[in-house]
């Protein structure tokens, strides 16, 4: 970034926060909720947020694959996420948006926000999260399929998880991210012990009955559908491929770390974020972990690990875990300022050249940084 287009950011941030400030009474706390006045929708920090990251790419850097590709504007992303708010109470909406506002959002809603929600709309927790559905569509990006899928994934900690269809133009179809992985990837990289139940959009495909196959090697996890009955996902799986078949007694979850340091030592936070990223991957098929960091223009940090699968294809790769928390953030690939990639140095495979890829079609101007890793002990 030059010195003109630091002042340019400068000045529409600056310009930004005066209005989010100025619409929400925060010097004289006389508004209670604050509208956007031409359309009268709630303005909410997320919306002033993605607005901020969008802005660079509107101004000077149109590509084929950018911010066009998965949303005409930050107003139109955020009309979507206030109509799929509209199907619940006032109090309901109140919670989801702080939930949404929140700068750690990504993804997750946490265990006491489920239980308001839960009083709120006087609901079991199967019926929430296909009412939650809506939302986690608003998080796709299909500009490939047109086809927008959402995801809620219920964890054993009371935690619920929302994910969306990813695609990446321009590359393999095998780069694209489904919704129920999106979900899961949410939930690994917030640190769930355990995967209890899922809610999709439509049936979950193979590819994601496999995927979601190494959560649970009993196969007990619930999936939910609208207008049908709750299905067990060894009925929906039978017959499963899965670590037991190749001599693995547990799965992906709960995490375990590996002892991993970096072959060259660095106090950078970036960079071991993305080595912390790295020692909670879970590859015990062929013991290459990996993980991934990217850095927004607003500061943010999102990290992805290296989800393996027994069945091989169906494998996270560290990536696309990254971008499911920053697609659910509000944050599109126009915001990416850095990306760092560490591997454990020699491993059996690598991740650069399929993450080289993704960012080539998603933020062309950013250069992946990448990192060897060594084992401890």
């Amino acid at each position: 970034m030059n010195a003109d287009e630091r002042r340019y950011r400068i000045l529409l941030e600056s310009a930004f926060v005066c209005v989010y400030e100025r619409l929400n009474g925060l010097h004289a706390a006389v508004v209670p909720a604050a509208t956007n006045p031409m359309t009268n929708d709630t303005v909410t920090r997320r919306f002033v947020l993605t607005s901020i990251a969008a802005a660079p790419s509107l101004a000077k850097n149109p590509t084929p694959f950018g911010e066009a590709a998965y949303r005409a504007s930050p107003m139109q992303a955020h009309n979507q996420v206030m109509t799929a708010l509209s199907s619940f109470k006032p109090r309901s909406q109140e919670i989801l948006r702080s939930v949404l506002d929140d700068k750690g959002f990504r993804g997750q809603i946490g265990a006491a926000a489920v239980r308001e929600l839960l009083r709120s709309e006087s609901e079991t927790i199967d019926s929430l999260m296909l009412s939650l559905l809506p939302l986690a569509s608003t998080f796709s990006r299909p500009p490939l399929s047109k086809y927008l899928v959402g995801a809620v994934v219920a964890g054993s900690s009371g935690n619920l998880y929302l994910g969306a269809n990813i695609e990446i133009p321009g590359q393999s179809l095998g780069l694209a991210l489904h919704a129920e992985q999106a979900a899961c990837a949410n939930a690994y990289m917030s640190g769930e012990t355990g995967v209890i139940a899922t809610a999709v959009t439509a049936a979950p495909c193979g590819h994601c009955r496999q995927f979601l196959n190494e959560l649970s090697l009993d196969g007990n996890i619930r999936v939910l559908r609208k207008d049908a009955p709750p299905a067990q996902l060894s009925t929906l799986l039978p017959m499963a491929f899965g670590p037991k078949d190749l001599g693995f007694t547990q799965g992906a979850l709960p995490i375990r770390e590996a002892h991993l340091s970096l072959l060259t030592p660095s106090s950078d936070g970036q960079i071991l974020a993305a080595l912390d990223a790295a020692r909670r991957a879970y590859s015990p098929y062929t013991n290459s972990p990996s993980g991934v960091a990217l850095r927004t223009s607003d500061g943010r940090l999102f990290v992805g690990s290296y989800i393996e699968n027994a069945a091989f294809n169906p494998s996270l790769p560290p990536l696309q875990a990254a971008l499911a928390g920053l697609f659910a953030s509000g944050q599109e690939p126009a915001a990416i300022s850095k990306a760092i990639l560490v591997e454990l140095e020699g491993a059996k495979i690598s991740q650069l050249s399929a993450a080289r890829a993704t960012l080539s079609s998603l933020a062309p101007a950013v250069r992946l940084e990448v990192f060897a890793a060594k084992r401890d002990g």
